[in-house]
């Protein structure tokens, strides 16, 4: 292995312990939201909705509807990142390993609930942050609503509302916890998340995520034959 192509795998290796607090956060950020019991985010109305009736566990649930979301994306034209692929997989794990601890316990009063939600949703926005900071692709979630945009040519808030209140609909009638939360969650983790970006100083923005294709080419140096895509790619990753 030469020097630069060592150089390009230490580059991504420093990348990984953002991406998996990022991740570790939001098992964390979705179970505090989970025992407020005043209701969840609308993809997670979904997720409990599924798990009431089947023998999935709540993270496996997470992953399976996040492996078929991807592949939808895939679809539409978007090509998954490391990132999202990890996203996919590790977030459900991280919350049935904590889940199984028992750490969280539903507070005994409305004020206690409301904190824990609150607390629940300000951690939601640093872990966007942590795991989108390294831009080695987003969501499946996020990848479906760009697949759409792009096939329909609509507005991006008119997509992903259409999606969140599909999902939400869905849950709700699958017997997922609907509640005061939900409002709360779907008004406040954009400011969350807004937050802790300007805190972490990382502009969304000008952000520019690399696909695996994109990341196979990098670690196999098959990039090379392009100047301006190599010096642009290591411009990214060295943020």
């Amino acid at each position: 292995m030469n020097e630069e192509l060592k150089q390009r795998w230490i580059l991504i290796g420093k990348k990984m312990p953002s991406l998996f607090l990022g991740f570790f956060l939001f098992a964390i950020a979705i179970l505090l939201t989970l025992h407020s019991n005043l209701g969840m985010s609308p993809w997670d109305v979904l997720h409990i909705g599924i798990v009431k009736h089947s023998d999935f566990t709540l993270g496996q649930v997470s992953e399976i509807v996040g492996f078929f979301i991807l592949l939808l994306a895939c679809f539409l034209g978007t090509i998954p990142g490391l990132g999202s692929v990890c996203n996919m997989i590790f977030i459900g794990v991280f919350i049935d390993v904590i889940n199984n601890f028992n750490i969280f316990k539903t507070p005994e009063t409305l004020f206690g609930r409301i904190v824990m939600l609150v607390v629940g949703v300000l951690i939601m926005g640093w872990a966007t942050y942590f795991y989108l900071r390294v831009e080695l692709g987003a969501g499946p979630r996020d990848g479906l609503m760009e697949g759409l945009v792009k096939k329909i040519n609509k507005p991006l808030w008119m997509i992903r509302g259409t999606i969140e209140m599909t999902a939400l609909i869905v849950g709700y009638f699958l017997g997922g916890p609907v509640g005061v939360g939900t409002l709360i969650t779907a008004f406040t983790i954009g400011f969350s998340v807004q937050w802790a970006f300007k805190i972490g100083k990382y502009d969304s923005r000008n952000a520019s995520h690399m696909n695996m294709i994109d990341l196979y080419k990098y670690l196999t140096m098959r990039d090379v034959t392009s100047n301006d895509s190599c010096t642009n790619t290591n411009q990214n990753l060295t943020k």
